[in-house]
């Protein structure tokens, strides 16, 4: 029984399929032709507004956004009713807040205190073109051709260029779209500088002894943009250093006498320098080698006189003064300027005579005791008596012709106890003193009298 289910089965299916061929037409060899032409056939491109008719140059610069090298206008602009029924009358709506649209796929900028103004007035495309341009992130124009659209492009005008302004390279220092500081600076003060001046940043962070505006803002010396003078400052030294300076400003325009130094080439600069230092005042060098990098040959000074070679000096003369021995020139002259003579920092007589006064002696006295020549007699003070007799005081104390302390001392170095003088200049005449030493006393046979010799211990009579 189930074999003759099976058979029957069979044969109306069999007969199904014969009836189904049968009722489908043949494909004529025109219909197959047609199909294969169909095949062949390109595409039909999408509609889009980018056509040869519309908008035929758009997408074509090198940077292009997104949505137009997609041919998706519609993101920002929206569809447009009219757009399919007559594509030459298609208007689409006015953006009213454009940075609402470009936050819309661009991630919003995150919240800082300054932002820039293009920016804060919702105008993205016052820099960047919303389809297409020759720049880099679709900007308008090219680094600082963009920005001084806006900006006074005078601020580059001077002489010297800080190299990032003059290559268009704004935002190397400032972010164009929010920042944390002022001007939309990337860092604040010195920490901006920096980021490029790393050889700066080095040594000046290993120094004992920084300028302060370098700690602080170095645009205080330094325009960032450009300015008239080399290093962008606005003026040379020592008119720069005296913006600040005003101590100095004041003692320099009251003094009759200033150190060399300012007056030539550097001025400032040729004992201080401007960033930083491991000595006290950001002193190039330790004082005395300071001086005596100069202090190493003859000056003429204005008078004609000559300036000794310091260096040379102390160098062939053993016994130093005491300023000398610590190494503090300034311990006598002010460095920058004095109304004394040799920029001393109190009186020192000039001259072999002067007629005694204690204020004539202020130098001297800012070490040294003035009862020294103020006590006719004595046991403590001096060893320069002949017995108890103060022979500074009577050497030094007179009315007329007192002698100065230069008659008898070098004010540097000599090769004499005390810094004794070998002789001492006495107009055109170089006067010998002749002194000798001995063990409680001496002797000097100078030009200005025969042999005199003093004792402490046992007084001399002296002819």
């Amino acid at each position: 029984m189930r074999n003759k289910s099976t058979v029957l089965l069979l044969i109306f299916t069999i007969a199904a399929l014969i009836a189904f061929g049968l009722s489908e037409k043949p494909i004529s060899a025109q219909q197959k032709s047609a199909e294969t032409e169909q095949q062949k056939a390109p595409a039909v491109p999408k509609e889009t507004c980018i056509t040869a008719q519309c908008h035929a140059q758009m997408g074509k610069d090198k940077f292009v956004h997104g949505p137009v090298a997609a041919s998706q206008c519609a993101p920002c602009h929206g569809e447009s009713p009219k757009h399919k029924d007559d594509p030459k009358n298609n208007k689409f709506g006015v953006i009213k807040k454009i940075s609402d649209k470009c936050f819309s796929c661009h991630e919003k900028f995150k919240p800082k205190k300054f932002t820039h103004t293009a920016l804060e007035n919702n105008e993205c495309t016052e820099c960047h073109s919303p389809h297409g341009s020759a720049f880099k992130f679709q900007l308008k124009a090219k680094g600082g051709d963009l920005c001084f659209q806006c900006h006074d492009e005078a601020i580059v005008g001077k002489p010297f260029v800080h190299g990032p302004a003059a290559v268009g390279g704004c935002v190397a220092c400032h972010d164009p779209h929010t920042a944390d500081y002022a001007k939309n600076l990337k860092a604040e003060g010195p920490a901006l500088c920096f980021n490029c001046h790393t050889d700066k940043a080095e040594t000046i962070h290993s120094s004992q002894f920084v300028h302060k505006p370098v700690s602080e803002n170095c645009v205080s010396c330094h325009n960032p943009h450009s300015a008239s003078k080399q290093f962008m400052l606005e003026s040379s030294s020592p008119a720069l250093c005296l913006n600040c300076h005003k101590d100095k400003k004041d003692q320099l325009a009251s003094v009759t006498v200033k150190h060399g130094a300012l007056e030539i080439e550097r001025s400032c600069l040729n004992c201080h320098d401007a960033h930083n230092s491991n000595i006290a005042k950001n002193l190039t060098k330790e004082p005395m080698d300071l001086c005596l990098g100069c202090h190493d040959r003859e000056y003429k000074r204005a008078d004609g006189k000559m300036v000794t070679n310091v260096k040379k000096w102390l160098t062939e003369n053993t016994d130093h003064h005491g300023p000398i021995k610590q190494k503090d020139c300034s311990g006598c002259h002010n460095p920058h300027g004095s109304n004394n003579f040799r920029i001393l920092r109190n009186f020192y007589p000039s001259t072999f005579y002067e007629s005694f006064a204690v204020e004539n002696y202020n130098l001297c006295f800012s070490c040294h005791e003035k009862t020294l020549v103020l006590n006719p007699e004595t046991t403590k003070l001096t060893n320069f008596r002949n017995g108890n007799t103060n022979l500074h005081f009577v050497h030094v104390n007179k009315a007329i012709k007192g002698r100065t302390c230069r008659a008898c001392h070098e004010t540097h170095a000599s090769n004499f106890p005390k810094h004794i003088r070998e002789a001492v200049p006495f107009g055109g005449w170089d006067l010998p003193l002749n002194y000798q030493k001995t063990g409680t006393g001496g002797s000097c046979t100078p030009g200005c009298h025969k042999i005199k010799k003093y004792d402490r211990e046992k007084k001399e009579i002296n002819g």
